[in-house]
């Protein structure tokens, strides 16, 4: 039997051995540094920068988060809901993030939920007597909230029961409100997705312009 194959390596060769392994880790390491680098430089810096100048260069309304702004004045964005306050504005849903898009969020409470149903009815005995209309005229999307919280948009019936009292409350004629609704209604999108709908903040900013063109 050949004893030295059961032996152990030397002192001297453990010693090489070592050094040599630990050159091989500084060998592969400076690739993967130069790759978590360049990968960094690549994809976090250079493609950031250009998708944002190509978007900026062919859709800068709607790069920049679609401002709506009049007289040099940002009013808000068409994407994002807010909330309006007076008798003369028409309001948007309901939003379980109190209009704040750092925070957009629905509210999480299934349809069975005793906490939900209390609110939507609640909600909507409310929006019956700022309207008055009966309970039962009052549209579902006034008194639910959207899944993000922010839907800056109503359905033409949520806009409707509205008029006589943005008409009354302006002094304006019934029916040039409500031309403006019709005016501000888009299909749906491509003639195919989704419903009819009305953009709750460039229809008041409609109104406004009416006022003081």
């Amino acid at each position: 039997m050949n004893r030295s194959a059961a032996v152990s390596l030397s002192p001297p060769a453990r010693t090489r051995a070592a050094v040599s392994v630990a050159l091989q880790h500084r060998g592969a390491l400076r690739p993967a540094i130069g790759l978590g680098v360049a990968s960094l430089l690549v994809l976090g810096l250079a493609y950031a920068v250009g998708t944002t100048t190509v978007s900026r260069a062919l859709f800068p309304a709607k790069a920049d988060g679609s401002l709506l702004v009049v007289d040099g004045q940002v009013r808000g964005s068409r994407l994002v809901a807010q909330p309006f306050a007076g008798d003369g504005y028409f309001q948007t849903r309901p939003s379980a993030a109190g209009y704040d898009p750092m925070a957009a969020a629905g509210s999480n409470l299934a349809r069975s939920n005793p906490a939900l149903q209390e609110r939507v009815r609640e909600a909507t005995a409310a929006v019956a007597l700022r309207e008055g209309v009966p309970t039962s005229a009052v549209p579902g999307d006034l008194v639910t909230q959207s899944g993000a919280g922010m839907d800056p948009e109503i359905s033409p019936q949520a806009a409707a029961v509205q008029v006589a009292r943005v008409a009354r409350a302006r002094g304006m004629d019934a029916a040039q409100v409500e031309a403006l609704v019709a005016a501000q209604t888009e299909g749906p999108q491509w003639g195919v997705f989704g419903q009819p709908r009305v953009n709750v903040m460039e229809l008041n900013t409609a109104l406004d312009h009416t006022l003081h063109p």
